[in-house]
């Protein structure tokens, strides 16, 4: 009897194992759904960047990102070259700008999402992905995951030991 007791407890943590979402991640979500095409782990208090060509201006503007508690993402910088549609218009009380080797710093930004929608840009599709594992800074470039012009919701997300097998993970 104890024989069978112990092989029913050890399926019943593989199981649990394989479908419990424990896991956290910056996952890439297509469009609206809940279908996973891509993800990165990540946990609380680690960075990432978006780096992306402004299709007016065409320069890079990099946004940087903190992955916080309650799964939540917040943005705390962005850096650009150029004032113009779709780049801040003003600075919020607790935020500075200073501008520095030719480009502005919007600092201490505090913005805060429980998901974010992006694109990979269509028009002009150079969007990059930047974290760090480690002391080592890794890049990708999204038309490497992502096909140009591609919407996604992006979150911080625990997510399964089945999830992380068979979906794709962002690797340099």
């Amino acid at each position: 009897m104890n024989k069978w007791l112990g092989i029913i407890i050890f399926i019943t943590v593989i199981i649990l194992l394989l479908f419990i979402p424990f896991k956290s991640t910056l996952v890439f979500y297509e469009k609206n759904t809940d279908n996973i095409a891509a993800y990165i782990p990540l946990k609380s208090g680690e960075m990432f960047q978006i780096i992306f060509v402004h299709s007016i201006h065409l320069t890079d503007v990099t946004e940087k990102y903190e992955l916080i508690k309650d799964n939540q993402i917040k943005q705390s910088e962005m850096i650009f070259s150029d004032f113009g549609i779709g780049m801040p218009y003003e600075v919020k009380e607790h935020e500075k700008i200073f501008y520095e080797d030719g480009f502005y710093h919007l600092i201490n930004m505090d913005n805060r999402f429980d998901s974010m929608k992006i694109r990979n840009g269509k028009t002009v599709s150079k969007h990059r992905f930047v974290w760090n594992e480690g002391n080592k800074e890794h890049k990708i470039k999204f038309n490497d995951y992502f096909e140009p012009g591609a919407w996604f919701t992006v979150k911080h997300d625990n997510l399964s030991m089945l999830d992380l097998w068979k979906e794709v993970k962002i690797h340099e």
